[in-house]
């Protein structure tokens, strides 16, 4: 993946988490029980997050909100691999590239579907992809730390 390439990706990923930040804050959540969660979720039993029973919107909604977390950070992550491919062309950073772009498709991606489509939607478990995008990014981590070794 180019450096320009890296930018644009940069920036369409950022737009995109602020805007889904947005929908999660406001779309999801609503007003007083009014909410998108609140009205799809209203019949699932309540969920165990850190030996606490919470309602299942509320889990739902923490699960938005992370797949939001990770998609801004490898925004960012994304532009910072743009500046070190203007140094020095790399395979090991374009490599890193793509698992960012693709483990956060695969991570954010399915949070986001989970949530707002359910655990299983269109025949797909959702939340089984989370995971493969989870070790996309652990190994685009890995890529960015030798290919920044060997190029700064």
């Amino acid at each position: 993946m180019s450096a320009r390439c890296c930018f644009v990706v940069s920036a369409v990923s950022g737009f995109l988490a602020v805007a889904l930040g947005a929908f999660g804050a406001h779309g999801l959540k609503g007003s007083e029980g009014s909410g998108f969660l609140e009205r799809k979720y209203a019949g699932v039993e309540s969920k165990n997050i850190a030996g606490h029973q919470v309602p299942a919107s509320f889990k739902y909604l923490k699960d938005f909100e992370t797949g939001v977390e990770y998609h801004m950070t490898h925004a960012l992550v994304m532009g910072l691999v743009g500046v070190l491919l203007l140094r020095q062309r790399s395979r090991l950073l374009s490599t890193a590239a793509w698992c960012f772009l693709l483990g956060s498709v695969f991570f954010s991606g399915s949070l986001y579907t989970l949530v707002i489509g359910g655990p299983r939607w269109l025949g797909i478990p959702w939340g089984a992809l989370t995971p493969v995008g989870g070790l996309l990014l652990l190994v685009g981590w890995a890529f960015l730390a030798v290919g920044a070794i060997r190029t700064v």
